[in-house]
């Protein structure tokens, strides 16, 4: 039984984070399945769509490092509600785009918004939680980015399109609920107490890089991130363009990405708290490397395209979630959580969510959609030796 029964304050507390997150996974996602139509509209290319992934990408990791440590100096409710009211405005602008130019340039504000948001959303969801529900609480609020983001809006997006509706407007449908949110997270989240003692950002960077397992979970983060951003953002294009399958059928296939990182997520997060963070990580980083082995493999199966896809995702977003939430705040003091898990953020943002998503546009381009696999297979390689490094911080698992 559990030392500290869960309270209304609890719940209240992780639901409406979990709810800005789920706008998050929507605001970044949503664009992924409209990638092919929007394509041919303003006329871009596969190197034009890993480009504008990768600029929001790394947006999203320079927010993270600065916003993070910003949220662990004048609370995260501040950093919370701006955020989320800035990108819930934007959103709409990516509908407003003519050109690759204004397309882009929406996309890095917006990134710059949802990066300030997520470090401070994890911060903010753990000091709501007992630590014996640290994993399950974080797990929650993760897996909304992916349910709404990756689950439920290639299931919507595919519908629209088929019923002739213009991508445009499709941005527009998130913007009040986004603005509700924002209200709600003000009303609700606590102010957070102020810093006995002040220190430069530079100073907790550092104290925060003293810990050997952030450097392996900056690593990790580089691993995940190439493996959900190049499957998330060129899925659609290998499914529609190499194995020739409908709008319809892309859509469905793609939620597969949601419903398999929702699913992963709660139950690796949760089983985290009983075995301890890094069994859980190995199971994961296997897990996932196993599914992308047989994806290529695939013809075109919805069936089988599907359960492969949910298999590589229950796995992966897990790992994210890990490391960014559980792992990565049980690591370093609390005063510095945020810091900690912007850190982490920002060094898979830059180069897996970043950089790869470019790389893997070129070689989409030059060497063809059908090898763009072999980017995710190699760095979930790596990812797995990684976690064979890691330092078990689960505190009831943790040696004195």
């Amino acid at each position: 039984m559990s030392k500290n029964p869960v309270t209304s304050k609890e719940i209240k507390a992780v639901t409406i984070l979990s709810l800005g997150f789920g706008l998050v996974g929507i605001d970044r996602f949503l664009i992924s399945t409209m990638y092919p139509t929007i394509a041919k509209d303003l006329g871009l290319d596969y190197g034009d769509i890993g480009t504008i992934t990768g600029a929001l990408a790394l947006a999203w990791g320079v927010a993270a490092l600065i916003m993070g440590n910003l949220s662990d100096r004048i609370g995260q409710r501040r950093v919370l509600v701006g955020s989320l009211i800035v990108f819930s405005l934007l959103i709409g602008g990516s509908g407003l785009a003519a050109g690759l130019g204004g397309l882009l340039l929406v996309r890095v504000v917006m990134g710059f918004a949802d990066g300030a948001f997520t470090p401070a959303s994890i911060a903010a969801t753990v000091n709501a939680s007992p630590p014996e529900r640290h994993g399950r609480n974080v797990g929650f609020q993760q897996t909304m980015l992916v349910l709404f983001g990756l689950g439920l809006s290639p299931l919507l997006v595919g519908f629209l399109l088929r019923e002739g509706v213009d991508w445009r407007y499709i941005f527009l449908i998130f913007t009040i609920p986004g603005l509700l949110i924002a209200w709600a997270t003000w009303r609700i989240i606590p102010e957070a107490t102020k810093r006995v003692k002040e220190t430069t950002s530079m100073d907790d960077w550092k104290a925060v890089l003293q810990h050997r397992n952030i450097w392996i979970l900056m690593g990790g983060m580089f691993c995940w991130l190439t493996c959900l951003i190049i499957t998330s953002a060129f899925m659609p294009s290998y499914l529609v363009d190499h194995l020739k399958m409908s709008d319809l059928e892309m859509g469905g296939i793609m939620s597969s990405i949601g419903f398999g990182a929702m699913t992963g997520t709660i139950i690796l997060a949760t089983l985290s708290d009983k075995i301890g963070r890094k069994p859980v990580m190995l199971i994961g980083s296997v897990g996932a490397l196993i599914g992308l082995m047989m994806l290529g493999s695939i013809g075109p199966s919805v069936p089988a395209l599907f359960a492969v896809l949910f298999l590589i995702h229950f796995c992966n977003n897990a790992l994210i979630t890990m490391t960014v939430g559980p792992i990565a705040t049980e690591t370093v003091p609390v005063a510095l959580m945020t810091t900690a898990s912007g850190m982490v953020i920002a060094a898979g943002e830059i180069l897996g969510g970043g950089l790869a998503p470019i790389i893997g546009g070129q070689i989409a381009q030059n060497f063809g959609i059908d090898q763009i696999l072999w980017m995710p297979i190699i760095m979930m390689a790596v990812g797995v030796v990684l976690c064979l490094g890691l330092k078990e911080t689960h505190p009831g698992k943790v040696s004195s």
